[in-house]
């Protein structure tokens, strides 16, 4: 069963979730050969209905204590950039391919920075809530790089310069 999981992590994204979750957006992921969809939703005030066919099953929830298990049950991740970037850090280091959805509506974020740092080094791809359907159907997931795993103090030096914390 090939599986995308989508995470908003403890904040909301109603854009994507809505994003996601549309009619048109369910075809387009099951066109492309996917047939389970697990929506981790945070506080959002978007709450899909879960629903299973034959063909594909939508699954949905606010909080678990941890995403170690979605992640790793998924073929494809889609996640907000967040705050910490802990979901995206996660995905990358499990070397599962990545979508980063950048929230247009939040101001003076660094989404934006880091996101096109790690498209730019071939780790993930990045888009908005308005191109992320024509992304899913003209990404090449097979030219992404891996993420060197076990590297988390450059991955934090990198964090602090890009939110100022350090020059």
């Amino acid at each position: 069963m090939k599986c995308v999981f989508v995470t908003v992590g403890t904040t909301s994204f109603d854009d994507l979730i809505a994003c996601v979750s549309a009619p048109d957006s369910l075809q387009k992921i099951e066109s492309l050969g996917y047939n389970r969809l697990i929506l981790q939703i945070g506080r959002g005030t978007v709450v899909p209905e879960p629903f299973s066919t034959e063909s594909f099953t939508l699954d949905v929830y606010r909080y678990k204590d941890s995403l170690k298990e979605d992640i790793q049950k998924a073929d494809l991740v889609i996640s907000h950039a967040g705050k910490g970037a802990g979901s995206c850090l996660e995905t990358l280091e499990k070397g599962k391919p990545l979508v980063v959805v950048i929230n247009e509506k939040l101001m003076n974020n660094h989404q934006l920075e880091l996101a096109k740092q790690l498209h730019k080094e071939g780790h993930l791809f990045y888009c908005t809530c308005s191109t992320l359907p024509g992304l899913l159907q003209s990404m090449d997931l097979s030219t992404l790089k891996c993420y060197p795993p076990g590297q988390p103090e450059k991955f934090s030096a990198f964090l602090d310069k890009v939110v100022g914390l350090q020059k």
